[in-house]
C-alpha cells in the first residue's frame, strides 16, 4: 500500500508562512509517474483542491490560493512540498497530500487513490 506522510503543519499568524512536506513510500511505480496534490478541508466545508502537479510538471492551483502558494516536487526524494505565503485565517484547515497513479491525468479528485492522514494548519488573525 502506498503511504503518504505529511509534515510541517502548525499555527501561524495571518500574513505568515508555512511549508508543508509530503513523503511517499511503498511505491509500486516510479514516483515521477504519479500526479501529486495538496487538498484541504475545513470544518463544515467540502474538501477542495489546493495545488496539483502532474507527472510532467504541469501545475494547477485552486482559485483562493493562486499567487500565494507554490507546489514543488522532488522526484529524487519522492517528496512534494507546498509553500504557503501570506496566510489568511480562511486557510485554516486540515491539509492532505494525495497521489494519483498512472494512467490517470489527475483532472478529477477521484483519480487520487492514495491519501495521507493530514496535517493541521491554523492561521490566527
Amino acid at each position: 500500500q502506498v503511504q503518504l506522510v505529511e509534515s510541517g503543519g502548525g499555527s501561524v499568524q495571518a500574513g505568515g508562512s508555512l511549508r508543508l512536506s509530503c513523503t511517499a513510500s511503498r511505491l509500486t511505480q516510479n514516483y515521477s509517474s504519479y500526479c501529486m496534490g495538496w487538498f484541504r478541508q475545513a470544518p463544515g466545508k467540502e474538501r477542495e483542491e489546493v495545488a496539483v502537479v502532474n507527472n510532467v510538471g504541469i501545475i494547477a492551483y485552486g482559485d483562493y490560493v493562486k499567487g500565494r502558494f507554490s507546489i514543488f516536487r522532488d522526484n529524487a526524494k519522492a517528496t512534494v512540498n507546498l509553500e504557503m505565503n501570506n496566510l489568511k485565517p480562511d486557510d485554516t484547515a486540515m491539509y492532505y497530500c494525495a497521489a494519483a497513479p498512472p494512467p490517470g491525468r489527475c483532472r478529477f479528485i477521484n483519480e487520487f487513490n492514495y491519501w495521507g492522514r493530514g496535517t493541521q494548519v491554523t492561521v490566527s488573525s
